[in-house]
């Protein structure tokens, strides 16, 4: 069969548009942004999936820190992004919290991403700078009760940010306590931290993977954790519902992080995503190190994170509406 040169190019052409629509994906380095400052939970939790996933899809994993706003600024880049490689590891408090926190957020939680997989379900727990606990007598939460209402506003507690489940966790405290401190926020976890093993602010309800090196270490007093539950990481601290009598019954406020895409992604990329995040999130030795830091690895479907996100969602709401928590 003799063929026309305008045949022949036709011909070519139409071959390599299938060769061209299936282009193998990821094409290039993976940007994994984390909202926050380095030295936090979020941080700690991308750069121990960074590598594993690195090594699953076949492309560099790079952590990208994009703190501020809550965790806001960092999210907000990713909901624009459009090159088909950049991910969130997001949180309660920039998919749950903040929408309830803030008047007008930058990104709408839920339109704007695709959820993956959850990461990692972490509780928080209570600590104090030792020294600064032994001068005004507080050994248990009990006593942190009587010091906070005795003294309102004397007490300085610190936050990874305004709408972040670490300031929260105070302020519910806080409501249900009748008590008042000082809320100083930071732009991430780990200026947060240094600042009360200095001695700079009082106590804090930070997230426990972050908290316990330094817990080991002997630079922080911890008091209670804030899930319903001891954690297996520091199974001799009580609950702040168990510690806090009658008063704080009921009270629970933990953390979770996980893996988003912008809307935009693919569908097939996102299930690959989840196929390979779950993969990583199940290897025996990344699990084992995560419960030592108090961590539940995580793992599951994109739609059981999306419901995750939607009943997380409405529980803030309530906890930001009874508790009057501003951004400040």
């Amino acid at each position: 069969m003799n063929l026309t040169r305008r045949q022949v190019t036709a011909l070519a052409g139409s071959l390599a548009l299938p060769a061209f629509a299936q282009a193998p994906w990821p094409g290039k380095t993976l940007r994994l942004v984390v909202p926050f400052t380095p030295g936090g939970t979020t941080d700690l939790l991308a750069r121990a999936m960074a590598p594993e996933l690195q090594q699953r899809l076949g492309q560099s994993v790079v952590v990208d820190n994009k703190p501020g706003a809550g965790g806001n600024i960092g999210s907000a880049e990713v909901a624009k992004a459009t090159d088909g490689h950049t991910l969130l590891m997001g949180t309660v408090g920039t998919h749950a919290i903040n929408a309830a926190l803030y008047p007008k957020l930058p990104y709408d939680p839920v339109r704007d991403f695709a959820p993956i997989t959850l990461v990692a379900a972490v509780p928080n727990v209570l600590v104090l700078n030792p020294a600064n606990a032994a001068r005004y007598g507080i050994k248990s939460v009990a006593d942190l009760i009587r010091v906070a209402r005795a003294n309102p506003g004397k007490l300085n507690m610190a936050s990874s940010g305004n709408g972040t489940s670490i300031h929260l966790a105070g302020e519910l405290f806080k409501t249900m306590t009748g008590s008042f401190m000082l809320h100083f926020p930071y732009r991430g976890s780990g200026p947060a931290l240094l600042d009360l093993i200095a001695g700079n602010t009082d106590l804090m309800f930070d997230n426990l993977p972050s908290a316990l090196p330094q817990i080991k270490a002997g630079k922080l007093l911890a008091l209670a954790v804030t899930s319903a539950q001891r954690s297996s990481a520091v199974p001799d601290l009580p609950t702040i519902a168990e510690a806090g009598g009658a008063v704080l019954q009921g009270y629970e406020a933990s953390s979770w992080f996980g893996l988003l895409a912008p809307s935009g992604q693919p569908a097939d990329q996102v299930a690959r995503l989840q196929r390979e995040g779950a993969a990583v999130l199940n290897m025996p030795a990344l699990r084992e190190r995560m419960a030592g830091q108090g961590a539940v690895a995580g793992g599951g479907s994109s739609a059981e994170f999306a419901a995750l996100i939607a009943s997380e969602t409405a529980k803030w709401a309530r906890v930001v509406k009874a508790s009057g928590a501003k951004v400040d």
